[in-house]
C-alpha cells in the first residue's frame, strides 16, 4: 500500500514539474466591446487584433510546450486593469498585445513594437495617449488608475522599478518581431520604442504592445484586413514568441513554418464607360486602365498625378493609373496570377515596399 501511494506522489510531482515547465504566454487582443479602437477605412482595430490574436494561440496552442491564456476571446470589453491581473495571475513568461495604429494623416504606415519606458515625445507619445485612453471608458477610473490622466503627459504612471533584465527581455523580443514584419512580411520598419503604457507598467513579466501598422493609411489598412495579411501576422508573431523561449530557456523547440502569402485584395466594383481616349469612371476622367486577364500590381496611391514615363516610377515601363477618391492609384502591369506574383517582386526590388496584388476589374 506504501509503495502505491508512493508512486501516486512521485506521479503527481512529475505531472506537476511538467506543468510548471510550460511556458505561459498571455495573448491580449487589443479594445474590444465599447472600446472598438481605431476606426479607418472601413477596418476596426478591435476586430483585426482579436482575428490575430487568436491565430497566434491556434498556432502555439498545437505545442505541448506552451500554456496560452487569452484577456478575451470575443468581443467582450475587458478593463487595462484587469488584463493586467489576467496577465499576473497566470504567472506568465510574456505578456503579447496586439493593436492597430492610426493617425490623422493618411500618409504614415508601417510597423512597430513598444516596450515600457518613460519617452514622453513625438508621434510614439500620441501612441501611447490613445492605447491609455481606454482607462477613461471604466467606471470610477480615476480611484482605479489612483488619478492617472492619459491625455496628460506630465501624470506620471506609477513605474515600478523595472529589472534591467526583464527590461532587455522585452526589448530583445520586440527586435525579433520587428526583424520578421522588415524581412518576412516586407512591411516597413518603423522600430521598437520605449513609451509610458499602463497595461506594460502593471504586469510584472516581460512583455510588448505590437501595432501591425496604420488602418488610416488605405493600402495598409487593406493589408491588415485581408485574410492573408492577417495570417501572416499571426504567424510571424508566433515564430517569435517561439525563437524567444528557445534563446531565454535553452530549448530547442521547433518554430512553425512560414507560409507568408502575398493579399490578393479585390477593388471596389466601378462603372466604366470607354471612350476614344479615356475612359469615363463615375463621371470622373481617367487613363485607361488595359483589359486584362484578373490582376495587377499596385505600387502606390497619391494626391499628385504624375506622367505615366518610368523616370516617375523607379525605371518601371506599362504603368497605369486610375482616379478615384481625390487621388491616384499607380498600377504596374497587368496578367494572370501567376505573371503578377513576379511584377510584384520586380516592384519591391525598385523600392515599393507596400505594393499587393489586386483584381482587375
Amino acid at each position: 500500500m506504501k509503495k502505491i501511494v508512493l508512486y501516486i506522489l512521485l506521479s503527481l510531482s512529475v505531472f506537476s514539474y511538467a506543468q510548471e515547465k510550460k511556458f505561459k504566454v498571455v495573448l491580449d487582443a487589443g479594445h474590444g466591446g465599447k472600446d472598438p479602437g481605431a476606426a479607418k477605412n472601413g477596418c476596426i482595430e478591435k476586430h483585426i487584433a482579436l482575428d490575430v490574436v487568436l491565430r497566434i494561440g491556434k498556432i502555439l496552442e498545437a505545442y505541448p510546450e506552451f500554456d496560452i491564456k487569452y484577456t478575451r476571446t470575443t468581443d467582450v470589453f475587458i478593463p487595462l486593469v484587469d488584463r493586467a491581473k489576467i496577465a499576473n495571475d497566470f504567472e506568465a513568461d510574456l505578456f503579447v498585445s496586439v493593436h492597430c495604429n492610426a493617425s490623422v494623416s493618411p500618409k504614415p504606415y508601417g510597423a512597430m513594437t513598444l516596450v515600457m519606458g518613460l519617452s514622453r515625445t513625438g508621434m510614439n507619445f500620441e501612441i501611447a495617449k490613445a492605447e491609455n485612453a481606454v482607462i477613461s471608458l471604466e467606471e470610477n477610473y480615476k480611484e482605479k488608475y489612483e488619478g492617472f490622466d492619459p491625455n496628460n503627459p506630465n501624470t506620471q504612471i506609477g513605474l515600478k522599478i523595472m529589472q534591467e533584465e526583464t527590461l532587455m527581455q522585452s526589448i530583445d523580443f520586440a527586435s525579433a518581431v520587428q526583424n520578421y514584419f522588415k524581412n518576412s512580411l516586407q512591411r516597413k520598419d518603423l522600430g521598437m520604442h520605449q513609451q509610458p503604457l499602463w497595461v506594460l507598467d502593471a504586469t510584472v513579466m516581460p512583455g510588448v504592445l505590437i501595432e501591425l501598422g496604420f488602418l488610416s493609411n488605405l493600402q495598409e489598412s487593406k493589408y491588415m484586413k485581408s485574410e492573408e495579411g492577417k495570417s501572416n501576422y499571426s504567424q510571424i508573431i508566433a515564430r517569435s514568441i517561439i525563437e524567444y523561449k528557445n534563446n531565454l530557456k535553452g530549448t530547442n523547440t521547433i518554430p512553425n513554418v512560414l507560409d507568408i502569402k502575398e493579399p490578393i485584395i479585390t477593388e471596389p466594383e466601378i462603372v466604366v464607360v470607354t471612350t476614344d481616349s479615356s475612359t469615363v469612371v463615375n463621371s470622373t476622367i481617367i487613363e485607361a486602365v488595359p483589359a486584362g486577364s484578373g490582376y495587377k500590381v499596385q505600387i502606390s496611391f497619391s494626391t499628385k498625378k504624375l506622367e505615366l514615363i518610368p523616370e516617375n516610377f523607379n525605371g518601371l515601363t506599362n504603368i497605369s493609373v486610375l482616379e478615384i477618391n481625390g487621388g491616384y492609384k499607380y498600377y504596374y502591369g497587368e496578367g494572370s496570377m501567376e505573371t503578377c506574383k513576379k511584377l510584384l517582386a520586380e516592384a519591391k526590388l525598385k523600392g515599393y515596399k507596400s505594393a499587393f496584388i489586386v483584381e482587375s476589374k
